[in-house]
């Protein structure tokens, strides 16, 4: 187990070196925050104004068969799938770029566009999954609050492992959803402890580097309240870059690393900018 973490580890600061060799990929993960914003807001201001919200939850539990609750729902459903189709999409454009990369190319922005553009059904489809399932956890979630969430999160964590490949298994095979959630759990099955061990070197990471940013902003709150205005606004926005490009970094690092493990998973090759030694060690027991 040591191990593998120490591997995951391993992967990811690869992965991030392999983020140095292209640093415009960091605009997939932009444009995809900028769009979800854009999306969040077109959809929360009506229901906000409009005091939808407020009869929504006025009524959860009670009568759930209402017009009010049932079309707060559907709305949430419309949100859900928007949302889902964006961040598909960008991170679609992103793994295709990275395996142009990880293949020796040297791919540009829209290299990326260009894939993700060609399987637009596929993200449409795949998107319209994700919402079904979102919509149905939030759904469980609202009917009681503690065991709601307790189950949604494992019920969630078994989705997201179960899932875990099916980006790059849309990108590569142009599979629809049920073919690329079959595929996903098949390479899930052979490469789950390196996947894992991956993701949670990422995971470690990406919390080092949110908490440069989040001590400094929790600095800035207690300057705040101390009166001293100007500190901790400096304080505040920097930590707030911090966090950011944080955020921004470890999404282009994951999808770089999800794009090395399908290619070793699936073609047996060491991906260009990745240790040979360490890939085909951590594989080694499950090829």
């Amino acid at each position: 187990m040591f191990h593998r973490l120490a591997s995951g580890w391993q992967l990811a600061k690869q992965s991030l070196n392999v983020l140095k060799l292209d640093k415009e990929l960091l605009m997939f993960p932009i444009l995809s925050g900028l769009a979800c914003l854009i999306v969040t807001a077109s959809f929360a201001a009506p229901l906000f104004f409009s005091g939808m919200l407020e009869n929504a939850a006025n009524q959860e539990g009670n009568n759930a068969s209402s017009p009010a609750y049932v079309l707060f729902y559907g709305l949430i459903f419309l949100f859900y799938f928007a949302t889902y189709f964006i961040i598909i999409f960008f991170n679609s454009a992103l793994v295709a770029c990275a395996i142009i990369r990880l293949k020796g190319g040297d791919p540009v922005i829209s290299d990326g566009i260009g894939a993700a553009m060609a399987r637009l059904p596929q993200i449409a489809a795949w998107a319209l999954v994700s919402a079904t399932v979102g919509l149905i956890l939030k759904i469980i979630e609202s009917r009681s609050e503690r065991v709601g969430q307790f189950l949604t999160s494992l019920l969630g964590m078994a989705w997201s492992i179960t899932t875990f490949f099916v980006i790059p298994v849309l990108v590569v095979e142009k599979a629809g959803p049920i073919e690329a959630i079959k595929r996903s759990v098949t390479i899930m099955k052979n490469t789950w402890g390196e996947s894992l061990a991956a993701n949670f070197g990422m995971g470690t990471i990406t919390c080092l580097g949110m908490l440069v940013g989040i001590i400094p902003m929790g600095c800035g709150v207690m300057a705040l309240s101390a009166q001293m205005v100007v500190l901790g606004i400096v304080l505040i926005a920097v930590g707030g870059i911090v966090v950011l490009t944080v955020s921004l970094v470890s999404s282009a690092m994951g999808s770089i690393m999800l794009a090395a493990l399908y290619i070793y998973a699936e073609e047996g090759t060491v991906p260009g900018g990745f240790d040979d030694n360490l890939i085909q060690a951590a594989f080694a027991s499950k090829r």
